[in-house]
């Protein structure tokens, strides 16, 4: 089976699984909508996956994992709402639809976002798996959420809208708001499947490869795609006066650096895990996906 079609797989199982939840029928029902909106409106669901796939690798079973995925994609998504919001990014597309509060407003948006983050948490610690792991791959998700986390790096990459920021200071924007939720995804699959420091090492090393040329890609995709075929605004970062990778380093600078650590992330996993096939193949995806 190919990295696209276990992705699929995967995917698809991840979707099943989150369909089920805020479905009630309460006077809050709009609120769930929203929720709902957002969570369903597709995604390629690499966090999510990422859990699964540690789990597995280090000895657990990818259904005991699906809580903790469908946490992680749920609190990705509460930051996505909220990034877009008039406030912060100002954002009216995501993945190929108006954003949250372009359909539901900004008060039930926000609040949508709010829902979604506590329901994280909700999510995981309802989970009959021995308490010790639970609260150590809960720990994870919290850290990424925080102040050291997305919200630390949002408010810096804000900060980035007034200031010019060099690569050193870019680097850090993009180890709080992105690598932190894509590192806590991979940790969080070691610590359910096995516990074992060694594993939950090279996870981390793994993320923070991947993690890195995931950001440096995005940054490539928004001055050379479309918004078509990004399902969300291009030249966002350059209008917004951002400084970036890109604007920084120019695109054949930060090809070598995606390709860079797409290799060293490869070179992680095949030290440390004796399947490596799909992690390999997932960070050669990551470094040349389209969208």
């Amino acid at each position: 089976m190919s990295v696209n079609e276990k992705m699929k797989e995967l995917r698809e199982a991840v979707d099943r699984a989150l369909c089920g939840y805020f479905t009630e029928e309460l006077p809050q029902k709009e609120l769930f909508d929203a929720m709902r909106y957002s969570l369903l409106s597709g995604g390629k669901r690499v966090r999510g996956i990422l859990v699964l796939k540690f789990c597995e690798a280090c000895g657990g079973k990818i259904e005991d994992a699906m809580p903790f995925a469908c946490a992680v994609e749920m609190l990705h998504c509460y930051s996505l709402i909220h990034d877009d919001l008039p406030c912060m990014d100002n954002d009216d597309l995501r993945r190929g639809k108006p954003t949250n509060h372009k359909v539901y407003g900004e008060c039930t948006a926000t609040l949508a976002g709010d829902a979604l983050q506590a329901a994280a948490f909700e999510t995981m610690l309802s989970s009959p798996l021995p308490a010790e792991k639970v609260i150590k791959a809960s720990y994870e998700l919290s850290f990424a959420a925080g102040e050291k986390g997305i919200c630390g790096g949002q408010y810096l990459d804000m900060l980035g809208e007034r200031l010019e920021f060099d690569v050193a200071q870019v680097t850090t924007v993009h180890n709080m708001k992105t690598a932190a939720m894509i590192i806590a995804a991979c940790r969080m699959g070691a610590i359910l499947g096995g516990d074992s420091e060694k594993e939950i090492t090279a996870a981390e090393n793994y993320a923070k490869a991947i993690g890195l040329a995931f950001q440096i890609r995005d940054d490539i995709l928004d001055v050379t795609s479309s918004a078509e075929v990004l399902g969300k605004p291009v030249f966002s970062d350059e209008e917004n006066g951002k400084s970036t990778f890109v604007s920084l380093l120019g695109i054949e600078k930060c090809e070598k650096i995606v390709s860079d650590e797409t290799e060293k992330a490869k070179k992680i996993i095949k030290e440390a895990f004796v399947d490596d096939d799909f992690f390999c193949d997932f960070a050669d995806y990551l470094c040349s996906r389209k969208s």
